[in-house]
């Protein structure tokens, strides 16, 4: 025993690992770090969770923006070692080992930055002025609203021209985001816009997917891609390939070639680039603002800070391009970034990033997806079957799977969406109308 002038011996603070971010990669980050000697605060700038690959579903009125949110607390109170921080990270002094947040200074031992994306507007003011983005649930809840909002004035309107550019949907860009959204738009159109307003003849509604190469999802093979191309075309949407946009208004867009389409409407689905937060660290910045990291994950000056998700520029997916910013890469990353960690506490080599691609797939409308997984290429309804079990499992939390899978039953047997609802962010946005004289002048 100590005598009484000794002090008793004080257990050894544990390392503090900081995760900045609390999308795919930040999560399995810190579910892998959950039985590791380390202390883990996870900071992010909402308290929630986004389950992003079904935003498009919330944008077009097929789900409540709560059915794919989940609270961080709730994640991470199975794991004692995890906390939480609600704060505003605007950046990082490396030499100090401090993040910068609206709510002070955080130190770190080891830090993770996840921080996602955002939408690229490849600086043009006008389009990220008139475009409307999808890349949160308060773009989402913006879009639909303005959609809706549409309709309503469509509805009084007394000019064919004008209320034909109010129903007017434009999508640009023919990767999975823009494809599944477009789908939904002729979805909407045909169940429940054609139903709800009765006095509004549907056939004026327009879904106008502009891709601005010769084929519509990229990445997939190309017996995938004409099926896909098909189908939408099916569905009555408007596939423009070859069509690059110049520059977007408040009444429409002007392509390349001179031409103009009058849409109230407009999605930027092209483009996307690392987070705000890349451009604020004072490091190497590869293609779309994404932040080069070495083979481990690591910044090339800084063993202790490691990138991962859509942040991170690492070629190796193919020669000479960089993994996607997909679900599956992050969160492949986040577990091999944590599992360093514990390697570098453990006096032992990290081990280089492996991606293990599991396959894709998009949706496309009612009962059609297409799916490339493990050597399996799918097209129609058995791969829409595949890309609803596969989502509706990735989903976290019980409560949300079970919201979800009773939405998705209600619209598939009523052909009716339930969150037909205008409130909340984005509800005073005031769609343009568009001047019969303006459309001429173009």
């Amino acid at each position: 025993m100590p005598s009484p002038n000794q002090t008793a011996p004080q257990p050894a603070t544990r390392p503090r690992v900081v995760i900045v971010g609390a999308g795919f990669g930040g999560l399995a980050a810190a579910r892998t770090l959950a039985n590791a000697p380390v202390e883990v605060l996870l900071i992010n700038r909402t308290n929630y969770h986004g389950f992003w690959p079904l935003l498009y579903q919330v944008a077009t009125a097929g789900l409540e923006p709560e059915s794919i949110a989940y609270p961080v607390r709730a994640i991470l109170r199975r794991y004692r070692n995890a906390n939480f921080l609600l704060a505003e990270v605007q950046g990082v002094d490396f030499t100090r080992r401090c993040v910068q947040t609206d709510v002070g200074e955080i130190s770190y031992d080891y830090l993770i930055l996840a921080a996602g994306s955002t939408t690229n507007f490849f600086g043009n003011n006008q389009i990220a002025r008139y475009a409307l983005g999808m890349k949160d649930l308060d773009e989402a809840q913006r879009l639909r609203n303005h959609v809706l909002l549409c309709c309503e004035r469509a509805a009084v309107e007394s000019d064919p021209t004008r209320r034909a550019a109010l129903l007017t949907f434009a999508v640009v860009g023919g990767g999975p985001t823009g494809v599944e959204l477009a789908g939904a738009f002729i979805e909407l159109i045909r169940h429940v816009i054609r139903r709800d307003y009765p006095m509004l003849d549907t056939r004026q509604a327009r879904v106008v997917l502009i891709e601005a190469t010769n084929h519509i999802l990229a990445s997939f093979p190309e017996s995938l891609q004409h099926a896909a191309l098909q189908r939408l075309r099916q569905m009555g949407v408007e596939v423009r390939l070859q069509t690059q946009v110049a520059d977007a208004h408040h009444d429409g867009l002007t392509f390349r070639d001179g031409s103009f389409l009058p849409a109230a409407t407009v999605v930027w689905a092209t483009g996307v680039r690392g987070a705000p937060l890349a451009d604020a660290l004072g490091v190497t910045l590869g293609r779309g603002a994404r932040v080069v990291v070495t083979p481990h994950l690591t910044l090339p000056a800084d063993e202790r800070v490691f990138v991962v998700g859509d942040m991170a520029y690492l070629e190796g997916y193919r020669p000479g391009v960089a993994y996607p910013m997909v679900a599956p890469v992050a969160i492949q990353m986040g577990e091999q970034a944590a599992r360093n960690i514990i390697a570098q506490l453990n006096h032992q080599p990290m081990l280089p990033f492996h991606y293990i691609d599991k396959g894709q797939m998009a949706t496309i409308g009612r009962s059609a997806a297409v799916l490339d997984a493990f050597g399996i290429r799918l097209s129609g309804w058995l791969a829409w079957v595949g890309w609803l079990f596969v989502h509706l499992i990735a989903l976290v939390g019980f409560r949300n799977r079970v919201l979800v899978l009773l939405n998705w039953a209600y619209s598939y047997f009523t052909y009716d969406r339930g969150v037909r609802l205008i409130f909340g962010v984005g509800a005073e946005r005031q769609p343009a109308v568009v001047e019969y004289d303006e459309v001429n002048d173009h």
